[in-house]
This record gives C-alpha cells, structure tokens and sequence, in this order.
C-alpha cells in the first residue's frame, strides 16, 4: 500500500488534517505494511489448508505476495 493510498483511507475514516501529516503517515505507512504482512500469511496459511495439492497452494500463495 502507497502512502497515498493511506491518506486517502485516512481522510476516508475522518482523520483530521493535522493527522495527516508527513510524520505521521510515514509511521502509519510502516504500520499499515506490517498488517498488511500479518494478513498476507493468515491468507496463505489458510490456502495451504485448503488445497489438496502444494502446487496448486503455492501458486496462489506466490500469487497472494506479489510474487506470481
């Protein structure tokens, strides 16, 4: 997620303008990527008890991280 894509939900959800502010996004941006991560894997755990071959999971794991 860009740090644009943040303000913009951050403006989305009300945040006053002060909030917005460089500072401010740059630690919200590094947030928003760690759960972006912790999402990630929660996803493709799931995937892999899902599927009935590894192939077949990893490819959309793969797919799911960017890397497909």
């Amino acid at each position: 997620m860009t740090q644009d894509e943040i303000i913009k939900i951050a403006r989305e959800a009300d945040w006053p303008d002060s909030l917005v502010a460089p500072i401010i996004m740059a630690k919200l941006s590094d947030f928003a990527k760690l759960v972006a991560v912790k999402e990630q894997d929660r996803c493709c755990s799931i995937v892999f008890a899902q599927c009935e071959s590894d192939n077949v999971a990893q490819r959309t794991v793969d797919a799911i991280r960017g890397k497909a």
